[in-house]
């Protein structure tokens, strides 16, 4: 059997009721660390969908929400870089597709936050004054920016590595 063929007969054995549950549990998962619920759903469906891309019809159909609920959460997704709209050939129709490395994706961008707070923070010391203790406070957030820019991208760097190695060993 060819890993296409594989792969078809491993959906159409799925367990649609597990795929669900695992959907709303990891959906709430999110939503506890911050994100918005409806957001948090839809991310999680789209993540779990073969191709990691649906419509909004799919979308809609397999949370049973509203379009407007998905056009929301599709907005916020989009906002923070999460998901990406493209335009179904030959059709008026748009499809929501994660990121191929979404996580990744995510993180470098988080990095790129990191950097423009930590560019604000410097002006908040100079502000404040660097000897006041709301100055010391902002300077003592600054290097802690500063050290999480750091290790985040010493931690994308050996991902790559990771990755790679994990991709010549299969």
């Amino acid at each position: 059997m060819t890993d296409t063929a594989e792969t078809v007969a491993d959906a159409r054995e799925r367990d649609e009721d597990a795929v669900s549950r695992f959907v709303e549990r990891f959906a709430s998962e999110l939503t506890e660390a911050g994100m918005q619920r409806m957001a948090s759903r839809v991310f999680a469906a789209l993540l779990v969908s073969d191709t990691g891309s649906l419509t909004s019809a799919e979308i809609a159909e397999r949370l049973r929400i509203s379009p407007a609920a998905v056009s929301g959460a599709i907005r916020y997704l989009s906002q923070v870089d999460m998901v990406v709209r493209e335009r179904e050939p030959g059709t008026r129709r748009d499809r929501y597709r994660l990121f191929d490395s979404v996580w990744y994706e995510s993180f470098t961008r988080r990095d790129q936050v990191l950097i423009r707070f930590r560019n604000t923070l410097v002006e908040g010391v100079e502000a404040l004054g660097p000897g006041t203790p709301a100055g010391s406070r902002v300077a003592e957030t600054v290097e802690f920016f500063e050290f999480l820019h750091e290790e985040m991208q010493g931690m994308l760097d050996r991902w790559e590595v990771y990755k790679a190695k994990r991709g010549a060993g299969s």
